[in-house]
């Protein structure tokens, strides 16, 4: 008699209504931000740069000190003071996670938003620079809360990760431009398309 547990599987109809009302959350971030914050006045790069760092410092402090908050008051009033103890509770290695991921996607979320700072039009800077931001933080939310419900739920957050791939594919073909028109433009592109094809076939082959 076989008592293993079958293996998750990825959740694809959980995913695919995840993924859409998160879409229409970030349709209306955008459409919220281009409404009503009004049009900016940043002509020199080093504002527009310093603008995009301010919100980063917000996203920084919501989403990645918080989740240490999380785990640092749980550890005082539980077993899993001593870190070497393996006392953690299922709540403390959810919000572990959560740091180690949001870890990871500042490293795509703040280097592209400075960048689009740095490409983006003076006076619609505010704009974008600040829709890009909110959205970032409310998908981190997103995946910590839907974490802690269950890890199929939370997909929803990962479309902040989308964003910051769409915007550093963006500063990356505005940046190759830049060195060697549309041709230095394709480069970058191509080669992220190359790698994620080559991953993708790799992911799929060893699922079989």
């Amino acid at each position: 008699m076989n008592d293993k547990a079958p293996a998750a599987r990825f959740p694809i109809r959980s995913a695919i209504i995840q993924i859409g009302l998160a879409a229409l959350v970030v349709a209306f971030i955008w459409w919220v931000c281009y409404l009503f914050i009004p049009l900016s006045d940043m002509p020199a790069v080093f504002d527009r740069v310093l603008f995009a760092l301010k919100w980063s410092g917000v996203a920084i402090l919501l989403t990645f000190l918080t989740g240490v908050e999380a785990v640092s008051h749980e550890r005082l009033v539980t077993e899993a003071f001593d870190p070497l103890a393996g006392k953690e509770t299922k709540s403390i290695l959810v919000n572990l996670r959560y740091l180690q991921n949001t870890l990871e996607q500042l490293m795509l979320f703040v280097p592209g938003l400075l960048l689009l700072a740095a490409y983006a039009e003076p006076d619609t800077i505010a704009k974008s620079v600040t829709a890009a931001a909110l959205v970032w933080i409310v998908a981190r939310f997103a995946f910590w809360i839907g974490y802690r419900q269950g890890p199929q739920y939370r997909i929803a957050g990962l479309v902040g990760m989308v964003q910051s791939m769409i915007i550093l594919l963006y500063v990356s073909a505005r940046f190759g431009y830049e060195l060697g028109g549309a041709w230095g433009a394709s480069v970058p592109l191509a080669l992220f398309a190359l790698a994620e094809t080559v991953l993708f076939i790799r992911a799929f082959r060893s699922s079989l």
